[in-house]
């Protein structure tokens, strides 16, 4: 009967180490690293798919499909398709899925047991003691740990994702920055060009006393203010060229990628969209992982409840034997004693920590409904204005030019109503530029509330004026 006892208490070591290899081979890796998920939210949000360069052909294929979409003038979308998949900062971002992961399959598996051996002797007698140690309480916590890193997993994606989604919104606004900057630039130059030629004309007139000193003076005085404001303008070109550059992650010749001429048109009427705080709440990215964020932290309270009083309990088998004397067999069990600190600290920390998260839960969901009237506000606002631009200044404006030009050829009029005019007109072309591009970056703000994690904080500023007539110089 004592033999059946003692091989039965030898072979529960061996059931123990065979019950944590089943458990551990349940948590592996996962085939995609999470990327599958990120890449889906990320299509929904912005239409294009995101994808991460593990080896040289995956870089090589990225490189290729780069070069293809920088073969042809840019569009937002290709922008974007670019940004998505050429990045670093990103790429680096969706290697902190790798972290993750790794995390979660480490919680699904037992801690490596402890094998001790001590060889004692003096005189004649040899005392040899053998024992194994496992993490007893590692195995019953196991699931609760595992599920705890599978949500943060989970949080990770998220995480992933609304980066992903903020580069493209981001990218898109780098684009019409760009484009509209260019876009001022080269108007920029024409007037430059035609200041410098009015200052020439001026120069002439007052050599043979058809022009005053005053009038004179005005002409040279509004070419170099057309001049400084051309090479303000090339350089407000050249640093949104540079934002959107690095935004797209390119250098050296794929740099120099080509942009229209213009911006896009204003659609025909702006977006009817209902219940948008509602859509907000439910598609919004930096809800959802301020949601996932306190389901986690509740079950990291209830871990921190269940281990409060012992912090480390290991159980093993033991082998003792000595020289003269019959093998003797056991168990030992060691744990550390709550009598100086029972965890009342640690579960105060973790409901402190959990009350946190709910709270920055409530505040992450006022901000964003907040955040996404504010967006629609402006995006309706921008296209209004830039609708009036389009359809009342510019064209009353030409209509002026035409009427002060007709009335120049009749001999009714100066140069120097002409002139005026045209200064006045320059006012009106840069502040409808404006106008239609903060509308196309408002536009994607909307987008951003609702979809991704709000416009960061920004508000759009109206620039421009009604009529450029605050800028013409008094005469």
């Amino acid at each position: 009967m004592m033999d059946t006892q003692q091989k039965a208490a030898q072979l529960k070591p061996l059931a123990i180490a065979l019950s944590a290899l089943i458990l551990t081979g349940c948590a592996t890796f996962s085939k995609d690293g999470g990327l599958d998920t990120v890449s889906s939210l990320t299509k929904e949000r912005t239409g294009q798919t995101v994808q991460r360069d593990k080896t040289e052909d995956d870089a090589a294929a990225t490189q290729a499909r780069v070069n293809q979409l920088l073969a042809q003038p840019l569009t937002p979308d290709s922008a974007i398709q670019i940004a998505l998949a050429n990045n670093k900062g990103l790429q680096a971002a969706f290697a902190e899925l790798g972290v993750a992961e790794a995390n979660r399959v480490q919680a699904g598996r037992l801690s490596n047991p402890g094998f001790s051996f001590g060889r004692q002797r003096g005189g004649e007698d040899v005392e040899i003691e053998r024992s194994i140690m496992f993490n007893f309480v590692g195995l019953l916590t196991m699931p609760i740990r595992s599920n705890i890193e599978g949500r943060r997993f989970e949080q990770a994606k998220l995480q992933a994702a609304s980066q992903a989604v903020q580069l493209a919104a981001n990218t898109r606004k780098a684009y019409f920055n760009a484009v509209a900057a260019q876009q001022s630039a080269q108007y920029a130059e024409q007037v430059a060009t035609a200041a410098e030629a009015s200052a020439d004309l001026a120069q002439r007139l007052a050599k043979v006393g058809n022009w005053s000193k005053l009038d004179q003076a005005r002409e040279h005085a509004f070419h170099a203010d057309a001049t400084t404001q051309f090479a303000r303008t090339r350089h407000n070109a050249t640093a949104a060229r540079e934002q959107l550059t690095r935004l797209l992650g390119l250098w050296g010749t794929n740099a120099a990628f080509k942009l229209p001429e213009r911006l896009p048109d204003l659609p025909k009427a702006p977006n009817e969209v209902a219940n948008l705080e509602s859509q907000a709440m439910t598609q919004r990215l930096d809800v959802q992982v301020a949601q996932r964020d306190v389901s986690a932290t509740a079950s990291n309270l209830g871990l921190t409840q269940a281990t409060g009083f012992i912090n480390v309990f290991e159980a093993g088998y033991t082998n003792k034997s000595e020289t003269g004397s019959p093998r003797a067999n056991g168990y030992e069990i060691e744990l550390v004693l709550p009598i100086f600190d029972w965890g009342g600290a640690r579960t105060a920390r973790a409901e402190a920590t959990y009350m946190q998260s709910v709270q920055r839960t409530a505040d992450t969901a006022v901000r964003a409904r907040s955040e996404v009237r504010e967006a629609y506000s402006a995006y309706r606002t921008t296209y209004e204005v830039a609708k009036h631009y389009r359809d009342e200044v510019v064209p009353l404006r030409k209509r002026i030019s035409d009427e002060v030009l007709l009335r120049y050829n009749g001999m009714l009029a100066s140069v120097f109503e002409l002139l005026t005019d045209a200064r006045t007109q320059v006012s009106s072309v840069n502040a409808a530029i404006e106008a239609q591009r903060d509308f196309w970056i408002a536009e994607t703000n909307l987008q951003a509330a609702v979809n991704g994690s709000g416009t960061g904080g920004g508000s759009t500023q109206m620039t421009g004026q009604a009529s450029g007539e605050a800028d013409a110089p008094a005469h």
